[in-house]
């Protein structure tokens, strides 16, 4: 009895480890859907090791369930709270945070300084042990960065463009510097107030971009702070950022501390009048540094006002009509952090740009772009250098073509306190498009789930194909590594690597094919087609690798829940026939038993039956038995599973 229990517990362990092993190979090849479906049927039962917890969690993390996600980062975090890495404890706080949670959220964020004590920022995604060398690299996107003339010893800063002209906001003095008195000068840093100027821009041979003749906006000017301006297309309307003041003093909080406000200004002829503060400011917290969507329905601003999530946060607000505003709305967690969030910018593509010390970086501020994506803005990316530096780097603007911009550092080497710099863009955008077919019949294939996923294993995008089977995803950095998977119910899935490369607008192509799990051959049963299940030379356990291969069948029995089969076994010749016939019947029962295990109901399997060696696929009979090489005895030992009834697709014809 000692005996056959032990065999039975070195079974059961050996079972456990090889479906472990199963569920790893489909996670490596981004499966999460099957995945965190084998996870959870692991975890059923008995195996709550890390491992298992967190790549159940990061299954649906990595398949934006996150409501599905959180319990089991929560499970891991109870049994591993020592053992847990900083990654899975920020998937555990995105989670979180997409579910609603964010207190519980900050918290975990802040655990994260726990496990990587060196990392200035412990609120941020903890993945990638060498981006201080990855940001460090240089963008080649950005090019001829070139400190402009008109930059002082003073803080000048950045800016706008409009048309051929450029406004920023500097604190250079209007009067002489032996004539400044100290009420000139802003406490903060002993410096005289912010002015807003504009300056025409000029491109050398060289392709460097220049500025010159600058000039105070007189018509906006007050003794205290002016800065961030943005104009709308039609030149008539301006927004920009200035002190608590319209006439007379500062007014400040119940604690006197005067807070910035957005106002808003009309052109008349070369004057700006009609100067008044937006209706959602405040005396008691501070909005300012606007930005317009590129259709100039959505205003975009900087704010610490209460319940955003960190020092400073970006908002946007609704544009109804004039001097109609919605509610201010908080771009929520995916851009805003503990830290701060500043100096947003929209491009004409709609990509938000943004200033933040929260995010990892090179220092402290750094620059980063996020991309709309179904209404939602994406993980924000670092610019990386030479946009990027040591210190403060921010004010990152362009023209509506893309072509070339500013932005403002603090960074060694310049003129001042904060110095603007001009750069061109070197436009390098690929796209890697492509087709998903029937790998049988070459025709197209709608309804397949498309995704690009990183070289880190992150998803970025995801595409439904229509019924040409196309994909397309546009506008990718160049000099990338990505993987595109397809996936569809009943299909096997597909990926290929896809490279881009350093050539502006190169379409990249990468077609997949998808292999039907049900094929249905006229005047024949249809039949779920698999790689063959083999087994090894009289045995009938189920090995590794056709264990892999049933999971096909378990995903098209789940995807068709009124499907019955039966499964049909065979031999090879050796050995005699009864004993074959034996043999093969222990392997259709073998197979029948895994797939109940995987949660088929046994009613679902009308029989399985064993034909030991009368169906053999090629001549290696008795007589042939010694001619015959291994692999070719190998191929008589098989399994098939036809579809009794039931099926959505048994009708179709694939082959």
């Amino acid at each position: 009895m000692r005996k056959v229990l032990f065999t039975l517990i070195v079974f059961n362990i050996a079972a456990a480890f090889a479906q472990l092993r199963t569920a790893d190979r489909y996670f490596k090849e981004f499966a999460y859907k099957k995945t965190a479906d084998m996870y959870l049927d692991i975890n059923k039962k008995g195996d709550n090791s890390y491992l298992v917890l967190s790549r159940l969690a990061d299954s649906y993390y990595f398949n934006s369930e996150f409501e599905k996600a959180v319990p089991w980062y929560k499970k891991l975090m109870k049994n591993y709270a020592k053992e847990a890495t900083a990654s899975h404890i920020f998937r555990y706080a995105q989670s979180l945070r997409s579910t609603g949670d964010i207190e519980e959220s900050d918290l975990w964020l802040l655990k994260i300084e726990d496990v990587q004590r060196d990392d200035s920022r412990p609120r941020a995604l903890v993945k990638n042990s060498d981006y201080f060398s990855e940001y460090s690299s240089t963008n080649d996107a950005f090019v001829n960065v070139h400190n402009i003339s008109s930059n002082t010893k003073y803080s000048d800063f950045g800016g706008f463009i409009y048309d051929d002209l450029f406004y920023f906001a500097s604190t250079k003095p209007v009067i002489a510097e032996d004539k400044l008195k100290k009420k000139d000068l802003y406490k903060w840093n002993d410096q005289p107030y912010l002015n807003i100027y504009k300056t025409y821009l000029v491109k050398s041979t060289s392709k460097i971009l220049e500025v010159e003749n600058p000039m105070k906006l007189n018509s906006i000017s007050t003794k205290y702070h002016e800065s961030n301006v943005i104009i709308t297309k039609d030149g008539r309307t301006m927004f920009f950022t200035r002190d608590n003041y319209n006439g007379g003093s500062l007014k400040g909080d119940r604690k006197n501390i005067s807070h910035l406000k957005i106002y808003k200004a009309k052109r008349e002829g070369n004057e700006w009048t009609d100067i008044k503060e937006l209706p959602f400011n405040s005396d008691d917290y501070s909005i300012g540094h606007p930005a317009l969507s590129p259709d100039e329905k959505t205003l975009y601003f900087v704010s610490d006002m209460p319940y955003g999530y960190g020092e400073t946060d970006i908002y946007k607000v609704k544009i109804y009509e004039e001097d109609v505003y919605g509610k201010p709305v908080n771009l929520g967690r995916e851009i805003n952090t503990e830290g701060r969030e500043m100096f947003p910018f929209v491009g004409s593509d709609e990509t938000l740009y943004f200033s933040s010390d929260g995010h990892l970086g090179l220092g402290a501020l750094d620059v980063f772009e996020s991309k709309l994506y179904n209404d939602e803005y994406t993980k924000p990316v670092n610019l990386e250098k030479p946009v990027n530096s040591s210190r403060d780097d921010f004010g990152f603007a362009i023209n509506k073509e893309r072509t070339n911009g500013f932005f403002s550092s603090n960074r060694k080497g310049g003129k001042g306190d904060d110095d603007i710099y001009s750069f061109t863009i070197n436009i390098c955008k690929e796209d890697i498009t492509g087709v998903v077919t029937d790998l049988k019949s070459g025709t197209p294939i709608s309804g397949a789930l498309v995704r690009l996923i990183d070289k880190d294993g992150e998803p970025l995008s995801k595409q439904v194909t229509k019924a040409d089977g196309k994909y397309s995803f546009k506008n990718i950095d160049c000099k990338k590594d990505f993987t595109v998977s397809a996936e569809k119910d009943d299909y096997r899935s597909d990926q290929k690597k896809a490279a881009t490369l350093n050539i502006d607008k190169k379409i990249i192509t990468a077609n997949l094919a998808l292999e039907s799990l049900i094929v249905n051959k006229d005047g024949q049963e249809s039949q779920i087609v698999i790689h063959p299940i083999y087994f090894d030379f009289d045995l009938y356990n189920i090995r590794q690798d056709s264990k892999y291969e049933l999971e096909n069948i378990i995903s098209v029995m789940k995807n068709n829940p009124d499907m019955v089969i039966r499964i049909e076994s065979h031999t090879d010749s050796r050995g005699s026939k009864s004993y074959n016939r034996n043999l093969s019947t222990n392997r259709a029962n073998a197979t029948k038993d895994y797939l109940i295990s995987r949660g088929i109901l046994p009613s679902r399997i009308d029989s399985a039956v064993g034909y030991g060696e009368d169906q053999l696929l090629n001549n290696c009979n008795d007589a042939n038995q010694d001619k015959c090489s291994e692999a070719e005895h190998q191929r008589n030992r098989r399994s098939y599973f036809y579809i009794v009834r039931g099926g959505k697709n048994v009708t179709s014809s694939n082959q």
